[in-house]
């Protein structure tokens, strides 16, 4: 069973930056893909960037540009990289990882952009 755990969410002014990590408990880390995800209040939760166990990586179309998603295999990490906030930027923040399987969930981290 792997368990994942988010953090480096907290309340920023637009503009700004953060920088979200997810570390997995277990083995063969370097297997799985990964993903964040994000959920707002009262909206579903959507995909936001993934990263490949190849490294390839995949953002939605409002955050290109400003969020790198990234991995450290001998870390067990998953990182995101988020600059240039704005208020719709504000949701609860998830990642994930999963193969063909297996599938997990973090806990989530809240990230908050408002002056």
């Amino acid at each position: 069973q792997v368990q994942l755990v988010e953090s480096g969410g907290g309340l920023v002014q637009p503009g700004g930056s953060l920088r979200l990590s997810c570390a997995a408990s277990g083995s063969r880390f370097s297997i799985y893909a990964m993903g964040w995800y994000r959920q707002a209040p009262g909206k579903q939760r959507d995909l936001v960037a993934t990263i490949g166990s190849d490294d390839a990586t995949a953002y939605v179309d409002s955050v290109k540009g400003r969020f790198t998603i990234s991995r450290d295999n001998a870390k067990n990490t998953v990182y995101l990289q988020m600059n240039n906030l704005n208020p719709e930027d504000t949701a609860v923040y998830y990642c994930r990882i999963w193969s063909a399987r297996d599938d997990y969930w973090g806990q989530g981290t809240q990230v908050t952009v408002s002056s």
